[in-house]
């Protein structure tokens, strides 16, 4: 039996539509993974799958042995934290209200607000850099300061798992880097468990230390990203042709697209 989340020949889909076809794979424990593959490959289909989000049409999700569907709601929302791509919170709600909501799974109901739970939240507002925005409004905020609210709500459940879709889609740059320096801190320096969706094979290549490559569902490769983010790898899950080369930064590889597989870009002849 594995340890840490793993997938026991996983199907999931919609209805009669199967998305993800008997998957079998085992995630890194204290590791940053990565999912990558073009729109459609099952990228957030998988996650939710993994988070209990969607119920599986056949096969397991496993945590540390365990079929997931036979935890209760409660012991599984105290291992696993879950930030979807798109999150959206009452009007009027504070940074502080909403990092308090993670604390859900450790409250019993009508249980007043402990000691434990305050230093929790205070914990999360921390570890995510937003200890002084704790009384803000969530609508004052910019994107990149909302997203790391969530994150600290998620933070506040003391997960040792947290799953991300696409944790950086509509930020800046800026906050782009923000949030995955948080992410990778929080691994460094807590031992979480990150796998994020990533469309961007510059963070995943930067961030990252285990990635998943998908392609119509199913898994292409898996590896480090010096072993995965090859030519040919790129070419099968993205229909890219690309040159990788090492960033200048941090020694990674770097995918530079040059054109869809098949498309020649002779410009002399244009």
């Amino acid at each position: 039996m594995s340890e840490g989340l793993a997938a026991e020949r996983l199907t999931l889909g919609y209805g009669s539509t199967i998305i993800v076809p008997e998957l079998s794979f085992a995630l890194p424990r204290a590791k940053v993974t990565a999912i990558i593959g073009a729109n459609g490959s099952g990228k957030s289909t998988l996650l939710h799958g993994l988070a209990g989000i969607l119920r599986p049409l056949s096969g397991e999700v496993t945590l540390d042995g365990r079929n997931t569907r036979d935890m209760p709601p409660r012991e599984l929302a105290r291992r696993i934290g879950t930030l979807p791509q798109r999150s959206d919170a009452p009007p009027g709600m504070t940074v502080r209200d909403l990092v308090s909501q993670g604390r859900f799974p450790h409250r019993r109901l009508f249980a007043p607000w402990s000691d434990q739970d305050e230093r929790s939240l205070l914990s999360a507002l921390k570890r995510s850099g937003i200890a002084d925005l704790a009384e803000r409004r969530l609508d004052t905020l910019s994107g990149g300061q909302q997203q790391r609210a969530w994150i600290a709500m998620a933070l506040a459940q003391e997960t040792d798992i947290l799953l991300l879709d696409e944790p950086t889609t509509f930020l800046d740059l800026a906050h782009q880097i923000d949030v995955m320096t948080l992410l990778r801190s929080l691994n460094e320096d807590q031992g979480v468990t990150v796998v994020a969706v990533l469309h961007d094979l510059v963070q995943a290549a930067r961030h990252a230390d285990h990635i998943v490559a998908l392609k119509s569902g199913r898994i292409v490769r898996t590896g480090t990203p010096r072993d995965l983010l090859t030519p040919a790898t790129i070419a099968e899950v993205f229909d890219v042709e690309a040159m990788v080369i090492s960033d200048p930064v941090t020694d990674a590889p770097l995918c530079i697209p040059v054109a869809r597989s098949g498309i020649s870009q002779d410009r002399s002849k244009a």
